[in-house]
């Protein structure tokens, strides 16, 4: 793992602890109850090991301007709820109300903060660590706290002063769930168990394609399996007409990102030839209607929502006699009936398969989790955009941080638990 320090590190009793997590859940947009409480509950096991600590949880929901974009009183609730136990909320993050609410806080108090994204300070502070700490918001808690426990992996790609602008400013430690975050992945991207297998798909094509690159070229897994916008680019450059309308969107899809996309693509097409699986066959979507057809068959002017019947039964055939399988976004457009049978029978494989399978989050786990084979699978990350960023070997601004602060703090923490 990343070499920081977690709660195993330190002493939590009679502490006041800032504690970052991500329990953004899906709402109805009318009534705004929970769809989907599984990110509330994966906070849970971090809570029980600070139930001797004050605990003040620092939580977002949504952005500004979109729908679901509203106050963490709700989640306080339904976190109550999972706890059994009242959970106290303030209608502040940093000011006044919020001071005073900590400041009466007794050892065993849970502390809900209003959503950090209603803040100036968490919405438009850019720059590096010191910039973050600079910060009223950052300022005003790291004042009144002993420690900061960052649990939300699925922002710990974003900088923002709730998830690093604590770094030099109060000991900084991993969370139960961040710590098994990174474990798991490290566990599959380290040793994997061989073959390993990367089966990347879904409309986030350029995310994708980076972390093939580094997969292949850090002989991480040795297949790749494109499924997808990542198959029909990856189709396209290999002298197949995909067809105006596909090309098309791909284009819209990936904006400025498309030269440096292709050419990643290209570089990958002609280095790794052996161990890309194009498929053999493909599923238009023709007046609604599915029609399957082989790639000897393209151009066509119809958009391509799904892997053709027999590409599926390759893929499928491989997922199950693998070591390791890296799993991120849909085969096909899912959502449509007609056009789901790809992405079902690459989770039902995964799910027979006696290999690890990892999956990156986003709409592949909820897909997953709403059928059932959560358990079946080895790892299902809570993170969409970090876990990717985390396989293509990107630095996570969180991951960094909890580094530099381990480096900073060690010899006081160590002191602490010494005592």
């Amino acid at each position: 793992m990343a070499s920081v320090l977690t709660l195993d590190n330190v002493n939590v009793d009679n502490k006041t602890v800032l504690v970052r997590v991500d329990i953004n859940c899906p709402l109805r947009p009318d009534t705004k109850a929970f769809l989907d409480t599984t990110r509330i509950k994966a906070i849970v096991p971090t809570l029980n090991r600070l139930q001797h600590s004050k605990v003040v949880l620092l939580a977002h929901q949504s952005r500004p301007g979109k729908n679901d974009f509203t106050s963490t009183l709700g989640h306080s609730r339904e976190l109550g709820r999972i706890l059994g136990r009242p959970i106290k909320w303030v209608d502040d993050l940093a000011g006044e109300k919020a001071m005073r609410a900590i400041e009466e806080m007794s050892v065993g108090d849970i502390l809900m903060l209003n959503n950090v994204r209603m803040y100036n300070d968490e919405v438009s502070t850019k720059g590096g660590f010191e910039v973050h700490a600079d910060t009223a918001m950052v300022q005003n808690l790291a004042s009144v706290a002993d420690l900061f426990v960052y649990d939300a992996f699925a922002c710990a790609h974003r900088s923002t002063p709730s998830g690093v602008g604590f770094t030099h400013l109060i000991p900084c430690v991993a969370g139960e769930l961040m710590k098994n975050e990174l474990n798991k992945l490290d566990q599959a991207l380290e040793n994997p168990a061989r073959p390993c297998l990367a089966v990347l798909g879904g409309i986030k094509v350029d995310d994708s394609i980076l972390v093939a690159d580094n997969m292949l070229r850090n002989d991480i897994c040795d297949e790749f399996w494109p499924t997808g916008g990542v198959a029909n680019l990856l189709l396209e450059l290999s002298g197949f007409n995909i067809g105006t309308v596909n090309h098309d969107f791909l284009v819209n899809e990936l904006g400025k990102n498309w030269h440096q996309t292709v050419e990643t693509a290209k570089s990958l097409l002609s280095d790794f030839k052996e161990k890309i699986h194009l498929p053999v066959d493909v599923a238009a979507n023709i007046e609604d209607n599915r029609v399957d057809l082989t790639v000897e068959e393209l151009p066509i002017e119809a958009p391509i929502f799904d892997l053709g019947i027999q590409s599926i039964r390759k893929l499928s055939a491989a997922i199950k006699s693998a070591g390791t399988i890296h799993l991120n976004g849909p085969a096909g457009v899912f959502e449509l009936d007609d056009f789901a049978f790809g992405t079902i029978e690459m989770l039902n494989a995964c799910a027979e398969s006696n290999g690890y399978v990892v999956v990156g989050g986003g709409h592949t786990s909820t897909l997953i989790v709403k059928h059932g084979l959560r358990n079946k699978m080895g790892h299902l990350s809570t993170g969409g955009g970090a876990c990717l960023d985390y396989i293509a070997g990107k630095n996570l601004p969180a991951v960094a941080s909890l580094e530099a602060s381990a480096k900073a703090f060690t010899l006081n923490i160590r002191h602490a638990v010494d005592q």
